[in-house]
């Protein structure tokens, strides 16, 4: 018997979800799918995981640009459930309406809308203040300086926030409803490496700056999303590691958490049976909202290091999303990937993981815009 079977029954406890509950999201105002999906994030928290890919719609190891091809899809068959991708150079300076990147992403959500996949965004948006990128961490008055009312630093983080008001509410399904996404901004605040993060900000900086956020967007008319928070992980993780600098339960809809495991399932385990704990006594649904292993090669990847520690006793959590797959060409010796793709030395076992029933792709979702029995979201 391995050492991860017996710290699961040295540890096992059972988490009860509940079939008949009442969850409260941050925006009253939040469209009847924004609410059925949020419902069903929550219930399917109790089944098994939804399988999720950052860009897996735009690019792959091999490919770039190629509609409906996904390196998941080729390898298994079916495409992720949960499909990522980051709005930041559709808001920042970067912008330009024109571009195909913009055009590409918009194509890639409704594709995923139409499946009835679930659609999560993050934001590595560039520094405001120095015009430096997302990690650029050279100053501590960044987030001072966009909540300072009439700043330039506010005036164009404004400009920024408008923009992405205007891409989402472009954003319909076949019937003419918005689109609901998972917003993830300022992810990682737990380290130093981003403006937002504890490096540069204050604990009342970064709180009143993720308020500030959710304020505007909703005064704006957004009411498609659902917002999660994600610290980064620190290893074997605690409950406090999740609710560090925590905004306030009336302005966090999920807890997602940010784990690059280094094939280390007993800490992968702990630490999502914190999150667990966690999202149990918040009453609001929790993810794995970053991870993987660079150039992994382990060929039971996915069964011994993801399955295992995912599904053990006392995790419940609604989807796990791994970083991307950048697009190489023939340039082998670039090993940027963080899922399978055709030919890794994992890829029979990710057959074998999406065949268990506990994990779920595109094909095996139940209808996530539709409300679910027994659960309140008001």
């Amino acid at each position: 018997m391995n050492k991860f079977y017996i710290l699961i029954m040295l540890v096992c406890s059972y988490t009860n979800i509940g079939a008949h509950t009442t969850l409260k999201m941050v925006d009253p105002d939040a469209t009847a799918e924004t609410k059925a999906l949020y419902a069903n994030l929550w219930a399917i928290q109790q089944r098994g995981f939804m399988f999720g890919h950052h860009d897996d719609l735009s690019y792959g190891r091999h490919w770039q640009g190629v509609k409906g091809k996904s390196d998941t899809k080729d390898v298994c068959g079916d495409y992720p459930a949960v499909y990522s991708l980051d709005f930041a150079s559709m808001m920042d300076d970067r912008f330009n309406p024109q571009s195909d990147w913009v055009a590409q992403s918009k194509q890639n959500i409704l594709a995923a809308r139409r499946r009835g996949e679930v659609i999560t965004a993050c934001c590595h948006l560039n520094n405001p203040l120095t015009d430096g990128d997302s990690w650029d961490n050279s100053s501590r008055a960044v987030v001072a300086g966009i909540l300072k009312n009439g700043s330039n630093t506010q005036a164009k983080f404004n400009t920024w926030l408008d923009r992405l008001i205007s891409f989402v509410k472009d954003l319909k399904d076949d019937n003419g409803h918005p689109i609901p996404i998972i917003f993830r901004p300022f992810h990682e605040h737990t380290q130093t490496w981003n403006w937002w993060g504890r490096g540069c900000a204050t604990e009342s900086e970064f709180v009143n700056l993720w308020r500030y956020t959710v304020a505007y967007l909703m005064r704006g008319g957004v009411h498609q999303f659902i917002y999660i928070i994600s610290p980064q992980s620190g290893g074997a993780d605690g409950e406090d590691r999740f609710t560090y600098w925590w905004p306030g339960d009336d302005y966090v809809d999920m807890i997602g958490y940010d784990f690059y495991e280094q094939e280390n399932p007993i800490d992968f385990y702990i630490s999502l049976k914190s999150l667990s704990a966690v999202s149990a006594k918040k009453q609001k649904p929790c993810a794995v909202t970053e991870t993987g292993l660079e150039a992994f090669s382990n060929p039971r990847y996915w069964t011994d290091q993801i399955l295992q520690p995912a599904t053990a006793s006392g995790v419940h959590i609604s989807f796990i999303t791994f970083w991307r797959n950048k697009y190489v060409g023939k340039n082998e010796k670039d090993t940027h990937f963080f899922s399978v793709f055709p030919g890794h030395p994992s890829e029979q076992d990710f057959k074998a993981f999406y065949c268990d029933k506990r994990t779920y792709f595109s094909r095996d979702l139940p209808d996530m815009y539709s409300p679910v029995t027994g659960i309140i979201v008001e």
